[in-house]
């Protein structure tokens, strides 16, 4: 069942107050807008980069990865 957020307007700001269970891990927040529709997201926002570089890290990739993409020279053409 969809939860209403209530919101208020404070000079040029909107606050935007979310019920308990909605509520955002740590003091801020990414915001997205979709521009097809409208829809504004809101995310926790990291508070490091480390989980990030963590995962990096712990990642297997082969050797050879991009090594040699196998790509051809360019073509030559006429301009005109």
């Amino acid at each position: 069942m969809a939860r209403t957020a209530k919101k208020s307007r404070n000079r040029r700001s909107l606050a935007v107050r979310l019920p308990a269970e909605s509520r955002l891990r740590g003091s801020k927040g990414s915001i997205r807008r979709d521009p097809a529709t409208g829809d504004v997201s809101l995310s926790p926002r990291l508070e490091s980069w480390k989980p990030f570089f963590d995962l990096a890290d712990e990642a297997v990739v082969p050797d050879d990865f991009l090594s040699d993409p196998g790509d051809r020279p360019p073509q030559k053409r006429d301009l005109f």
